[in-house]
């Protein structure tokens, strides 16, 4: 079997119902596609695999890729437009937002005739469970084809003729100037009736409605409306509508470094994003996901602290077992691709601070918590108190050797920090004076062995002169101003040795401290941190230069991936991932007002409005 060579990860676009997304390429082909939501098994998975693996394509019959693409202002409708010898044609992609508790899901493609009269050609292959299961295809007394595996079925209309052909649905057709053809696909599960598809013109009327009423709420009124709003949508289309979890990507296994080894599943909702994600939505002016949001993280980490993991499932399952498909070669070969996720059952100390973090900027900011969130936050904290000394995995999930990370004692101090001004703000029961106490403990301890003097910098772990990007937070969870000369040097030595074209890497990787092969591209949240940190030194100008630098890596439709090669000028990792939008959202907020940017050595907090 060929290998399919993939397009470019920024050749991709999203679309998505709000409970699951699909990837389109530019060369009009749905190569990803998870049913019935984001973590389900993928029924088109060319993205890491073949033809044999299950796409949608529509386009010309002389292939080649769309002249240009857009969504459609302030929605998740993608139109793309391709212009041929012969005549030019749009295809409109989208996906409407299911109701609640409705099981029918749709992907809906609209072709329409611009001028001349072109020739395309469709080719559906279905293939449930990541492409190893072609499932049984028949036609229904209305000529639609039903493909059923097991639980799943996929209903396909279509407004042309079709054919079988080697375990595939094709057809050949004419678009004249004026035409408007309709195609959609949809899921429901296999034992339930065939539900009626809704009328596609209506449903993109409808789905267009709720988009733009949904972008008409944002409250930004900055310098970069366009990408702050396509980032906006971005982390509504990540977000579970029924539960309020947001997932860090809708894509598996796509490499942070081509042909190797660093591959992970981020269907999942990780705690290290929690304060990220509030404060992005609050600032916005979207207080109602805000609020589920926190409902679905008080949900999650509900029980027995001893238990509380890095990620959950999108309804909060604990259960992210990690496997291997050996079936799929990966993108661009990038091997193994992996499902599930083995970080759920690490010891991550930084999800304490991040969660008492989360629920106490959900107060100051009058949320409604709808559950005992003091109670579980006394519970959580009084469990870290036995285990903070400990050395973790980190934030970033390292599989090798646990260490003392700095930014794990960090949000050691942010969990005690925001426990202290729970008692003192909103009354919270507890032993006050035994938080402080371990708060300052972890003070001094992090200044004493957190900052290496010989390196001029914050490090990545006491006894290490590695640097770390995540110490760039310090300022940001309001442990140390931004302009204290140890601040000033740290961000200094990561300028100059944690870089690569200007652009921010995690870490090191060639040092093996994180047991794995070979290296990754920079870091794009991190990045966008080092902008807030030049913002709060009073380096505005070179935040902004830093700051437009990063929205010019965006791909044509404004997405981000997680990380970036700058030698190869190509977007690497999970696709579109979440904290490269949160961050770019934050950091937009941040020129407007730095009031709302860091808490001041005491831990005040954010002014959100």
């Amino acid at each position: 079997m060929s290998l399919y060579k993939q397009p470019p990860i920024a050749d991709y676009a999203l679309i998505g119902d709000c409970q699951t997304a699909a990837l389109v390429n530019r060369h009009g082909c749905i190569d990803w596609l998870c049913w019935p939501r984001f973590d389900s098994a993928a029924c088109l998975t060319r993205l890491l695999g073949d033809d044999e693996h299950g796409y949608w394509h529509i386009g010309p019959m002389d292939g080649g890729r769309c002249a240009s693409r857009r969504y459609l202002p302030g929605t998740l409708i993608l139109e793309s437009r391709f212009e041929t010898s012969t005549g030019t044609v749009t295809i409109s992609d989208f996906m409407p937002v299911r109701k609640e508790g409705e099981s029918l899901s749709n992907l809906m493609r609209i072709v329409r005739g611009v001028s001349g009269s072109v020739r395309m050609r469709l080719e559906l292959a279905i293939r449930f469970d990541y492409g190893r299961i072609v499932p049984w295809v028949s036609r229904t007394e209305g000529g639609a084809l039903r493909a059923v595996a097991g639980p799943h079925a996929v209903m396909f209309y279509s407004a042309v003729p079709t054919r079988g052909d080697g375990y595939r649905t094709v057809a050949e057709f004419t678009v004249q100037a004026g035409d408007e053809l309709h195609f959609c696909l949809n899921y429901e599960p296999s034992h339930l009736p065939i539900s009626k598809p809704p009328d596609p013109a209506q449903a993109l009327v409808d789905t267009c409605a709720f988009w733009e009423a949904w972008s008409q709420r944002s409250r930004y009124r900055g310098a970069w409306p366009e990408a702050v709003e396509r980032s906006l949508i971005t982390i509504k289309a990540l977000t579970h509508r029924p539960t309020g979890g947001i997932v860090a990507a809708p894509t598996t296994s796509l490499p942070e470094h081509l042909g190797g080894e660093r591959n992970w599943d981020y269907r999942y909702c990780w705690l290290r994003d929690a304060t990220f994600t509030l404060l992005s939505l609050l600032n916005a002016g979207y207080r109602d996901e805000a609020e589920s949001w926190c409902d679905w993280l008080l949900r999650a980490v509900a029980g027995s602290a001893e238990q509380i993991q890095p990620l959950y499932g999108l309804a909060g399952e604990p259960r992210l077992r990690e496997e291997t498909l050996d079936h799929l070669p990966g993108y661009h070969g990038s091997a193994p691709v992996r499902v599930g996720n083995a970080a759920c059952s690490q010891l991550q100390l930084d999800v304490f601070g991040s969660a008492m973090d989360t629920f106490h900027e959900a107060r100051s900011a009058g949320l409604r918590l709808h559950h005992d969130g003091l109670a579980l936050q006394r519970h959580l904290i009084r469990h870290l108190d036995s285990l903070w000394q400990l050395p973790d995995e980190g934030i970033w999930e390292v599989r090798g050797e646990k260490q003392h990370f700095v930014h794990s004692k960090l949000m050691c101090w942010v969990a005690f920090d925001r426990a202290v001004q729970g008692a003192e703000r909103f009354g919270m029961p507890g032993p006050v004076d035994a938080w402080r106490s371990a708060r300052e403990r972890l003070r001094a301890e992090i200044l004493e062995r957190g900052f290496d003097a010989r390196v001029g910098a914050f490090t990545q772990a006491y006894g290490s002169t590695a640097l770390d990007a995540s110490v760039l937070l310090i300022p940001l969870v309001g442990f140390l101003p931004a302009d204290d000369p140890r601040m000033r040097s740290t961000v200094r030595a990561i300028q100059r040795s944690l870089t690569e074209d200007g652009l921010v890497l995690r870490y090191d990787t060639g040092t093996g401290h994180d047991g794995l092969a070979g290296k990754e591209g920079v870091f794009l949240a991190c990045t966008f941190w080092l902008a807030d940190n030049l913002i709060l030194q009073g380096r505005r100008d070179e935040a902004r230069q830093l700051f437009e630098r990063l929205l010019a890596l965006r791909n044509d439709v404004g997405l981000l991936a997680e990380q970036y090669d700058p030698a190869a000028g190509r977007q690497l990792g999970n696709f579109p991932q979440a904290f490269s939008h949160f961050a770019l959202i934050d950091t937009a907020f941040n020129f407007e007002d730095t009031s709302g940017l860091a808490r001041d050595c005491g831990g005040h907090p954010r002014n959100l409005g």
